[in-house]
């Protein structure tokens, strides 16, 4: 399992620097990794990529 530092965590293309709630997301084959980009050394939730695929068509649609 890789630590949060180990990651290559990136931000939507649509987020913004103003300072608005943005999630950054970092993947690996078995699991998605998402944290808070206001609090990068905070908590993360790892979730599987299809309750992340689920949960990415909920948003867009």
């Amino acid at each position: 399992m890789s630590t949060a530092a180990e990651l290559k965590w990136f931000k939507s293309t649509y987020s913004s620097d103003e300072g608005g709630a943005c999630l950054e997301i970092a993947t690996r084959p078995h699991a998605i990794h998402i944290r808070d980009s206001k609090n990068p050394t905070g908590p993360t939730f790892t979730v599987r990529p299809e309750a992340w695929s689920v949960f990415a068509g909920f948003v867009k649609g």
